[in-house]
C-alpha cells in the first residue's frame, strides 16, 4: 500500500471521530497538504504533514505510516507523529485559561456560569456576608 485517501487516514489514526466528520472537514476547507487545501479523495504518502484547522489551532501531523482501518489508540503513534508547534498549544492554553466563550453579542441566553460570574463581578464587596441587616422597624407599644 503505497497510498491512501486523506479522510480514511485521518478516520483510522483517531484525528476525526467518523470518516463523515473527516470528508467534510476536507469539503470546509479545514485540512491543507503544504499550504493547500485537500478533498477527502485526496491520497497521501509516507512523509506528507497534514494540518487540521480545529478553531483556535492549527493541528500538524507528519505521515509516518499508511493505514485504511481504524485501530487502538496506542498504536496511533506507529502511523502519525505529530509535529504541531509550541507557539499553537500556547493559544490553545491562553482560551482555556480567558474562559471567554466565544459567542457573539447578544445570541443565546447566558449560561447559570455566565449569570453567576455576571452576578459576582457586578455585586459591591459590601453587600456580601460581612453585615446583618436586623433592623426592627416595628414601634414598640408603650404600656
Amino acid at each position: 500500500m503505497n497510498e491512501v485517501r486523506i479522510d480514511k487516514w485521518m478516520w483510522a489514526t483517531r484525528i476525526f471521530k467518523t470518516r463523515t466528520i473527516a470528508a467534510e472537514a476536507c469539503k470546509k476547507g479545514r485540512i491543507m497538504i503544504g499550504g493547500v487545501t485537500v478533498k477527502p479523495s485526496r491520497m497521501i504518502k509516507v512523509d506528507d504533514v497534514i494540518q487540521v484547522r480545529k478553531p483556535p489551532i492549527t493541528f500538524s501531523f507528519k505521515v509516518i505510516g499508511l493505514i485504511e482501518n481504524r485501530v487502538g489508540a496506542k498504536l496511533v503513534p506507529n502511523y502519525m507523529e505529530n509535529v504541531t508547534t509550541p507557539d499553537q498549544y500556547e493559544i490553545l492554553e491562553m482560551n482555556r485559561i480567558s474562559g471567554f466563550v466565544n459567542r457573539a453579542k447578544g445570541l443565546g441566553r447566558p449560561t447559570k456560569k455566565d449569570r453567576r460570574e455576571l452576578e459576582q463581578f457586578t455585586e459591591p464587596e459590601f453587600m456580601g456576608d460581612g453585615f446583618d441587616f436586623d433592623f426592627d422597624f416595628e414601634e414598640e407599644e408603650e404600656e
